[in-house]
C-alpha cells in the first residue's frame, strides 16, 4: 500500500488530513471521507512547572476530506475543534484553559486545521502540511502521518474505512498564547497526538 504522490493543494479546504494512498480497488473519481466521531481521539500534553506534563483532549471535533483513490491524490481537507470542549480531568483548570489566558473560547469558538500540502516519507507514512488557525492567527504546522489500515469495516457500518495516526509538536507562543511562560510555569511546547477512523461516503458524486 503506497501513499499519494506529492501534490500542492489549491482548492478551498473542506476536509481533513488523510493524504494516504489506498488499495488498488480504487474508485475512478474522488470520494468523500468523514471522520467517525465515535472513533476519534486527540490528546495534547504540556509541561507544568517542569514537574510533569498535563494531558488533555478536545471532546468535540469534526472533519472530512476529498480523496481520489485511483489517482492517489488528496484534493482537500480540514479538521474543526470546538474550543470549549477542551478537557483535562480538572474542572477549574478546564475553565481556565477556556478563558482568555489560553484558548479564549468565547472569542474564538473554533480551532481549525486546513491541509495545504503532502509529502510521502515511506510506504505508509507521510508529512501533511496545513494551516492551523488558533486565537485568530493562522500559521503552518506539519503533521507526521501514518496510514494504519484501509479496508471495509468488519462489522457495524461495514463501509470502506481508513485508520490514521498523526502527531506534531508546536509552540503555543507563536499564536500569541503566552500565559505562564515567565518562570516556565506552563511550558511553551505542546505535543499533539491523533488517532481516528474515517468512513468513505457512498453516493456523494
Amino acid at each position: 500500500m503506497m501513499f499519494i504522490k506529492r501534490k500542492t493543494l489549491t482548492r478551498s479546504a473542506i476536509a481533513l488530513p488523510a493524504a494516504l494512498a489506498l488499495s488498488p480497488a480504487a474508485m475512478a473519481e474522488p470520494s468523500n471521507f468523514v471522520v467517525d466521531d465515535e472513533h476519534f481521539s486527540m490528546f495534547f500534553e504540556i509541561m507544568h512547572i517542569g514537574y510533569a506534563p498535563v494531558m488533555g483532549m478536545f471532546r468535540e471535533v469534526e472533519g472530512q476530506f476529498v480523496y481520489d483513490e485511483e489517482a492517489r491524490e488528496l484534493e482537500s481537507g480540514q479538521l474543526v475543534f470546538q474550543s470549549d470542549s477542551v478537557y483535562t480531568n480538572h474542572k477549574k483548570r478546564d475553565e481556565h484553559v477556556r478563558n482568555e489566558d489560553f484558548l479564549d473560547a468565547d472569542e474564538y469558538p473554533e480551532i481549525t486545521f486546513t491541509i495545504t500540502d503532502f509529502e510521502t516519507t515511506g510506504e505508509n507514512t507521510g508529512k501533511v502540511t496545513g494551516d492551523l488557525e488558533l486565537l485568530g492567527q493562522t500559521r503552518p504546522v506539519v503533521l507526521d502521518v501514518t496510514l494504519n489500515k484501509a479496508d471495509v469495516y468488519p462489522f457495524g457500518h461495514e463501509e470502506y474505512t481508513l485508520g490514521i495516526s498523526a502527531s506534531t509538536t508546536l509552540k503555543r507562543s507563536e499564536w500569541g498564547m503566552t500565559y505562564g511562560l515567565d518562570g516556565a510555569m506552563v511550558g511553551d511546547e505542546v505535543k499533539l497526538h491523533f488517532g481516528f477512523e474515517a468512513i468513505r461516503e457512498s453516493g456523494m458524486f
